[in-house]
Formats: C-alpha cells, structure tokens, sequence
C-alpha cells in the first residue's frame, strides 16, 4: 500500500466509524502516547531493563500501527501528502548522508 492509501483509507475509517478528527493538539499528545508504548517495549523487550509480565504479551507491531495511524491522521487534518513529503525527505537523506554513512568506521 502507497502511503497517499493509507491517508485515504485513515480518513474513510474516521468518516465510518470515527465521527470526526481529534483536533492536532489531541492527536499530538495521542501520538506521544503511542510512541511512548513503542518506547516501553524496546526498551524492556531489547534493552537492559526487565520486561514486566504484564508486558509480555504487547504486540510491537501493533504498537507500532498505531503510530503510524496517528500519524496518518495528523497529516490529513493538516493538508500534508505523506507521500510527497516521504518522497522528497528520503531524496534528501540519500543525498545527504550516504557518503556519510558509507565513511563511519562506527558502522563497519
């Protein structure tokens, strides 16, 4: 799926099913929730803390679905293509930072 599909299979759901929009500073803090649950299971799950039992069962993909759902909704209210903005940063990596990368004795 295109990310331009996405955006319009998010903004069908919230037609069908959610009423509106959360207003951007809802879905701000909705999206730091989201990313704080991603945070919680990489950092017990891969990191050095100890995964709670109640943890264990977190699905991360999941978590992760919802970040990216939100923001999804985000770019939609706001009047962003994804898509377009995607494009256009991963050019822009690419120019930038690929000698870069390929010259860090850190990842070698």
């Amino acid at each position: 799926m295109q990310i331009q599909d996405a955006q319009k299979a998010v903004d069908e759901w919230i037609k069908d099913h959610g009423v509106r929009y959360f207003n951007e500073l809802t879905n701000m803090a909705q999206l730091t929730e989201e990313v704080g649950e991603v945070a919680r299971i990489i950092a017990r799950r891969y990191g050095e803390q100890s995964e709670k039992e109640s943890d264990k069962n977190k699905d991360l993909g999941e978590e992760l679905a919802d970040v990216v759902f939100v923001v999804l909704c985000l770019a939609n209210q706001t009047g962003i293509n994804l898509q377009d903005a995607f494009d256009k940063k991963l050019n822009i990596k690419t120019q930038r930072d690929h000698d870069r990368h390929q010259n860090n004795p850190k990842l070698k």
